[in-house]
């Protein structure tokens, strides 16, 4: 584990599906020896990776024991708590889940939407002070983080304000003291990666599903808790900023009525979407300012990574939107809070590659044109050149081409079949046949000439057309139970056949050996000979066994005798040793 990491692979757990590679949308996954692991430099942070992992090997940093030492080592440790817990903790009332969190240790709890309100009406300036802008919110972490690392030409898009997240730590700290702690729960898990990065401002990230382990840990039941009137949000309840979890939240805290046909704002959720939004913005010059609420999740918050999955999305939004129901307010607020950030490009300058490089890498994988270009997803990349360029950079391996694989396993199985001297065929559930070798055509096709090629109507032709035991491979297609080492007569031969199942009722196989071949005579008697010294040293053992110490001194005798009568190598002694003394007991 990459303890830096929020998310990291359990590499025990991995099963090597690349379920991860076809769902992540920057492709930050490397698979080596089968394993397919995070890389940090180029993740988002978006959690699909781990939401999709059928194993559970793709999973989130643990945070609890650093929380937990927070509170054993501060005085006062407030929780930052994200708007979207309406919808996370629809069966419980807000004074129960406060209280429930403040059984567990912590000294308040405030909403993040505070930060929130403070960003809608710094942003709301923004676009008034800069009128022909094209503008991008900065409130989501993976959004940021998708600029850095794989959009920097969109960077100077971005408001430049700090988080909701930040601005609330900021908040708090300056009604509350910079000594206190600040833990955040909720949904995302990028904003582990907020925290670590600004931890002047908070200190510790949690989700909804670490706080779920937390109360079942603690034997917490929030629903069962008697609220009190201390059990309410410090400083206060927010207001508008309670509408962040969906989209199109912020853009209704930045102007009070934002009906369809607006053409200034704009929200687009899911990164696909999000990705679709932003292409070909370079060149667009509107005649007015224009901002765009951009969220990694689509519908919001409300289905960020670590929200329970219990409810849809219309269900959620409409608990989110019965829940943020602002008195009658001017909007936007007047700032009252600087809120400065700058965001840098975390992205290497991406190396280019000729089209004589991707098809060197393709023909490793067997595609040798572009016809051979399937473009079928399966390695979990958009196409054949974008898996190219997985293999150039070392984050993909062949094994992970599935026409490839497929290809390479047909081949090693026809060149084993073609190799074996027995006669071996394969055919379908209609007796048809799929597959013979040389040795099958030679024992079965008498008019063929020596050395010519087996004639057009073996492959796909019916099984009784050349050979006389089609019955047996019908049983066994019928029974699934294969027949093994039987004896069949066919003209001058005799043969060993055996037949048994690939695909239970759909493929069977056979090998036919001709016994009458001197070698396998030969490989016969051999074969029958070592199975009866072997039965005899069985026997020899279970008297050996029943006689106990006689029959071992009896064996150093013999062994004795044998050594006496055994010519005697030039530089051997003279054996030194009297008979009769050996008998003497």
């Amino acid at each position: 584990m990459d303890n830096l990491s929020p998310i990291y692979t359990e590499k025990r757990e991995c099963q090597d599906c690349y379920k991860c590679v076809r769902h992540c949308p920057v492709k930050a996954i490397k698979v080596e020896a089968g394993c397919a692991s995070v890389i940090p430099n180029l993740c988002i942070y978006c959690g699909e990776c781990v939401a999709v992992c059928p194993s559970g090997a793709k999973r989130v940093r643990d945070d609890l024991p650093a929380v937990r030492q927070l509170l054993a080592t501060r005085e006062r440790v407030l929780v930052s708590l994200a708007p979207s817990f309406v919808s996370e903790f629809p069966e419980l009332r807000p004074g129960q889940l406060i209280r429930g969190l403040r059984e567990l240790g912590f000294h308040g709890v405030s909403e993040t939407a505070l930060g929130a309100q403070q960003v809608s009406a710094q942003a709301a300036a923004l676009l008034e002070a800069n009128p022909n802008r094209v503008l991008f919110s900065s409130a989501c972490p993976t959004v940021v983080c998708h600029l850095q690392k794989h959009r920097p030409e969109m960077l100077g898009h971005l408001t430049g304000l700090l988080s909701p997240l930040l601005t609330h730590g900021k908040m708090l700290r300056s009604l509350f003291g910079e000594d206190i702690g600040i833990v955040f729960i909720g949904p995302c898990i990028a904003k582990k990666i907020e925290a670590a990065q600004h931890p002047e401002l908070i200190n510790i990230a949690l989700t909804f599903a670490d706080l779920r382990r937390w109360f079942k840990q603690a034997k917490l039941i929030p629903e069962q808790a008697l609220e009190t009137p201390e059990d309410c949000f410090i400083p206060e309840a927010s207001a508008e900023g309670a509408w962040y979890p969906i989209d199109g939240g912020m853009i209704a805290g930045m102007k009070s009525a934002c009906a369809v046909n607006e053409n200034s704002y704009m929200a687009f959720s899911g990164i696909p979407a999000m990705t679709k939004a932003m292409d070909g913005l370079e060149e667009f010059k509107p005649d007015h300012g224009l901002f765009l609420e951009l969220l990694a999740c689509e519908g919001g918050c409300v289905n960020g990574p670590q929200t329970g999955r219990r409810t849809g999305t219309a269900a959620k939004r409409y608990r989110i939107l019965q829940y943020a129901r602002p008195p009658g307010l001017s909007l936007p607020r007047t700032p009252s809070l600087a809120i400065p950030e700058t965001f840098r490009s975390a992205s290497p300058a991406p190396p280019l590659y000729t089209d004589a490089h991707l098809r060197e890498a393709l023909r490793l994988v067997g595609k040798n044109s572009a016809d051979d270009e399937m473009n079928c997803g399966g390695c979990g990349y958009d196409s054949c050149r974008a898996f190219a360029i997985a293999l150039i950079t070392q984050k993909a391996e062949r094994s992970m081409c599935v026409t490839y694989m497929r290809k390479l396993a047909l081949k090693k199985a026809h060149a084993l079949i073609q190799k074996m001297p027995s006669a071996v065929v394969v055919v379908n559930e209609g007796l048809r046949i799929l597959e013979h070798n040389a040795a099958f055509t030679a024992l079965f096709v008498r008019d063929m000439p020596s050395g010519g090629a087996a004639p057009p109507g073996i492959e796909g032709g019916m099984l009784s057309e050349w050979m006389p035991f089609a019955q047996l491979f019908h049983s066994v297609l019928k029974t699934g139970e294969d027949i093994l080492d039987r004896t069949l007569r066919f003209q001058e031969t005799i043969l060993s056949a055996s037949i048994f199942t690939i695909e239970r009722h759909c493929v069977v196989a056979g090998i036919l050996e001709d016994v009458t071949k001197p070698a396998v005579r030969k490989e016969q008697v051999i074969r029958k000979a070592r199975g009866i010294i072997q039965k005899n040293l069985e026997t020899v053992q279970k008297i050996a066994c029943l006689l106990g110490e006689n029959a071992a001194e009896s064996e150093i005798a013999l062994n004795s005798i044998i050594e006496s009568f055994s010519p005697r190598k030039p530089e051997e002694p003279e054996p030194s040793h009297d008979w009769r003394k050996l008998y003497r007991r």
